[in-house]
């Protein structure tokens, strides 16, 4: 079979990727695991020297991986990098980030819906049941102090930014388009992804990566939001093992509601200190500092985000619970040395 990444340069898509090639297969549409014989990663950009190299792959015969330069908002981009393989199963994490979106709203729909309905137009004129696994986010949910805690796959999506938004229609999007029989859409609704490596990034979410990574790196931390906030995390490693068991789920399983929040757990800057000083005592690592300098912005736009997540519905499905804040940590430093991108 043949595989789709959007977002492929980036730092899930090539987490993901390099899963997929030790994996070597995935449930294709008849719920059978298919050999992957390709991999497309499909992005606008691609960092010098980033590409995917499995430490050692089931497959039997090696699986190609070819980047692909194009962007979501470009229709003829999108449909040839998908091509015409009906055995074709689509990942789509490209997206513009929440402070992005809240600072370029033409740009955030044209990157964010406007590309999202380019891939599920490119994944109906297959013809067959792809399946496409859309990279959701809890920024769906939204409000005010009344917000229910925790948010449920029940909860009513009131987002309260423009990256929300976009996911959230994405999300009722892919329902539809699955509910008329174009293709096997899923959502997973992604909690803070942690820990990102490399430089921060405009996400409103940097600061929950930034605090783990700045201070393994022997680096201060600018805390722009407050040390008692409780935010959704989950690790990398999880989201990624989530995505692929997300799409390998048989369809009649998930049912009408195709968005799966994925679980996660509530943390708090001054929780990650605790993680982060039990690690460094350890492992004998040095810590940089974590200093509060407080962002009006970003704190304005966290302020309207859940606090907390229940994720047992997809527990119910196998997908994987949370490891503890400290084996996250241990998996970062396992996979990623300290100030590497």
């Amino acid at each position: 079979m043949r595989i789709v990444i959007t977002g492929g340069g980036g730092f899930l898509g090539r987490q993901l990727c390099r899963k997929l090639l030790v994996r070597g297969t995935l449930r294709g549409e008849t719920g059978v695991e298919e050999p992957i014989e390709e991999i497309i990663l499909f992005d606008s950009h691609f960092q010098q020297g980033a590409s995917p190299q499995p430490a050692a792959s089931s497959a039997a015969t090696p699986i190609r991986v070819e980047p692909f330069v194009g962007s979501v908002d470009s229709r003829e981009a999108v449909r040839t990098a998908v091509g015409m393989r009906r055995d074709t199963s689509i990942f789509h994490l490209a997206s513009m980030v929440s402070g992005e979106c809240e600072e370029r709203f033409d740009d955030a729909l044209r990157v964010n819906l406007d590309g999202g309905r380019n891939l599920f137009e490119a994944a109906r004129e297959l013809g067959g049941r792809t399946r496409l696994v859309f990279a959701s986010s809890i920024a769906c949910f939204g409000g005010d102090a009344a917000m229910p805690e925790p948010c449920t796959d029940q909860t009513k999506l009131t987002p309260q930014t423009t990256y929300g938004m976009t996911k959230a229609v994405c999300e009722l999007m892919i329902n539809d388009y699955t509910r008329k029989g174009f293709f096997d859409g899923r959502s997973a609704r992604l909690p803070t992804v942690i820990i990102r490596p490399g430089k921060p990034n405009t996400a409103a979410s940097g600061w929950a990566s930034g605090m783990f990574r700045e201070p393994l790196n022997g680096a201060t931390c600018s805390l722009p939001v407050r040390r008692d906030q409780r935010h959704p995390m989950t690790g990398h490693r999880t989201v990624v093992d989530s995505l692929i068991a997300v799409h390998d789920l048989p369809s009649a399983s998930i049912g009408r509601d195709r968005a799966i929040g994925l679980p996660a757990t509530s943390v708090t800057p001054r929780l990650a200190e605790r993680a982060l000083r039990q690690v460094a005592r350890e492992l004998g690592l040095p810590l940089g500092a974590i200093e509060e300098r407080p962002d009006p912005r970003i704190q304005g736009i966290v302020d309207h985000w859940p606090v907390a997540v229940d994720g047992s519905r997809a527990l119910a499905l196998g997908l994987p619970p949370v490891p503890p804040l400290q084996t996250i940590i241990r998996d970062y430093l396992e996979d990623f040395r300290p100030g590497e991108s």
